[in-house]
């Protein structure tokens, strides 16, 4: 971008410029001089607004306010206020629990045909991170060969992946190895659309900036699955996870519930 002055020659600047608005973008140490800016620009007809310079950790949703005179910026505030988070979550049960009871003869015939083409438990318990990085144990149809989960990829997926049994893999198609989460939802560990809560050892190597994603409760579909899902590398599904907490609504959920059924249905990035 063109230089156009020094902090000594704004107010010449915005005069010569015509400006209608100043926006102030100083480092920690030039603070200082915010003052003096903001004096110099006193008796031009211009907007000043001043960027944070812990823009990286505040979430776009937070809300300045007063104590004691003084104003205040949320770094870490909820993302989903008090009201739009009760009624986000009375769906999640109504919806939950109606599945649940709707498909409880096809859980038992899944879990059947887990039990019977290979050893181990039916329904495996992961260690996921949920809202504010709490951990939880997420519950899943076992898809994989007993003890196979620490080997070869470790907690990657894999196309054609040998750690997946012939029953596991159908069930991976069509994502039916995600059922029993709508137990997790009941619960409350987990949410029905939101970012999909990630491995603590890969969290462990997260940048700061990907934590942004733990801002709301983690979902057992969200926009990274319908935009992608296992064919994105992991850094892009946090953009998509971002995407969502930046622009959370009610109907954003019912969209994403909307294609996720055809994505689903077609089986795309799912393996």
């Amino acid at each position: 971008m063109p230089v156009l002055g020094t902090l000594a020659q704004l107010l010449a600047v915005v005069r010569a410029q015509n400006c209608d608005e100043v926006l102030i973008a100083l480092p920690p140490q030039a603070y200082g001089k915010l003052e003096g800016v903001v004096h110099a620009l006193r008796t031009e007809p211009v907007r000043i607004k001043i960027i944070p310079n812990y823009f990286s950790l505040a979430l776009v949703q937070a809300q300045p306010e007063m104590l004691g005179g003084m104003p205040l910026i949320g770094l870490r505030e909820p993302v989903i206020g008090s009201a739009a988070r009760v009624a986000k979550r009375l769906f999640d049960i109504a919806v939950a629990g109606l599945l649940l009871l709707a498909l409880a003869p096809l859980l038992f015939v899944i879990g059947l045909l887990v039990a019977l083409s290979s050893a181990g438990p039916i329904v495996l318990r992961q260690s996921r991170m949920g809202e504010n990085g709490r951990r939880f144990s997420m519950f899943k149809f076992r898809s994989m060969w007993q003890d196979a989960n620490g080997a070869a990829a470790g907690p990657h997926k894999l196309r054609a992946d040998p750690r997946v049994t012939p029953v596991g893999r159908v069930l991976r198609r069509f994502s039916l190895d995600e059922l029993p989460q709508l137990v997790n939802v009941l619960r409350g560990d987990m949410t029905l659309v939101g970012p999909r809560p990630e491995l603590p050892e890969l969290v462990e190597r997260y940048e700061p900036w990907q934590r942004k994603r733990f801002a709301v409760p983690q979902g057992m579909t969200g926009w990274w699955q319908v935009n992608g899902r296992s064919d994105k590398p992991m850094h892009l599904n946090s953009e998509d996870d971002l995407y969502y907490v930046y622009n959370y609504s009610f109907w954003l959920d019912l969209r994403i519930l909307a294609r996720t059924l055809l994505v689903v249905i077609t089986g795309r990035g799912a393996f």
